[in-house]
């Protein structure tokens, strides 16, 4: 499943990014309301997982927002709040599922796979496709105009996630932190050498580069312009 993490507690947060991604799913993360909302309303979910209390933006306003703009992704609230009334206003607000904290980690996971198979218009993709570039996340098999790619399982996961984000601007910081789930900068050019292997394998036998450098800002993966 791919899942939306809105949580401030960057130490809490990254134990369950880190939780989530070993149980097999993919995970982004936004550690205030304001950038919690922007991903919620311009990217697809199959869960999101919302802390209640949060900078910028409270979890019931971003619930409250999605919500009115349509979107019926399950969401389960994580609160301190664990009273009936407060339980009552995550779920009136539009939650789907509400946790208590502290939680044990294993019930967590149970919930938002439960929340998963309950989102039946909001099944996981299996495929990806950015133009003759194709991922089976299933297989863990990549192709580009019919032609096998070998990734190693790194630059299989650093694809995956410039896919996933085809056409937007990728940061160095997003690719630390949700490809190699560092949540500081190595001072290394650990993303540099990945980013050249996987342009040798995916770019080099072709006529058009898709992995395009962004001076300043990142990298993306499009079709040349």
């Amino acid at each position: 499943m791919r899942i939306l993490l809105i949580e401030d507690d960057q130490e809490a947060a990254a134990y369950l990014a880190k939780g989530l991604r070993e149980a097999g799913n993919t995970v982004d993360h936004a550690a205030n309301g304001t950038d919690g909302l922007f991903l919620a309303t311009s990217e697809r979910y199959d869960v999101m997982v919302v802390d209640r209390m949060l900078p910028g933006l409270d979890g019931l306003s971003i619930i409250q927002a999605i919500r009115a703009a349509g979107n019926v992704t399950p969401v389960l609230i994580l609160s301190a709040l664990g009273k009936v009334d407060d339980r009552v206003k995550g779920l009136k607000a539009g939650g789907d599922d509400y946790l208590v904290k502290p939680y044990a980690f294993a019930e967590l996971l149970a919930r938002i796979e439960a929340l998963g198979r309950r989102g039946s218009s909001n099944q996981p993709d299996t495929k990806l496709k950015v133009e003759d570039l194709e991922m089976d996340l299933l297989a863990r098999s990549v192709t580009r105009a019919g032609q096998d790619i070998d990734l190693q399982p790194r630059e299989f996961r650093l694809l995956e996630y410039l896919m996933r984000h085809a056409g937007q601007v990728v940061t160095r910081t997003m690719l630390l932190e949700n490809v190699w789930e560092y949540h500081f900068d190595p001072q290394t050019n650990l993303i540099d050498v990945h980013i050249s292997r996987l342009r040798q394998k995916v770019d080099k036998d072709f006529d058009q580069a898709l992995i395009h450098t962004v001076r300043g800002a990142g990298y993306t993966l499009r079709a040349s312009r």
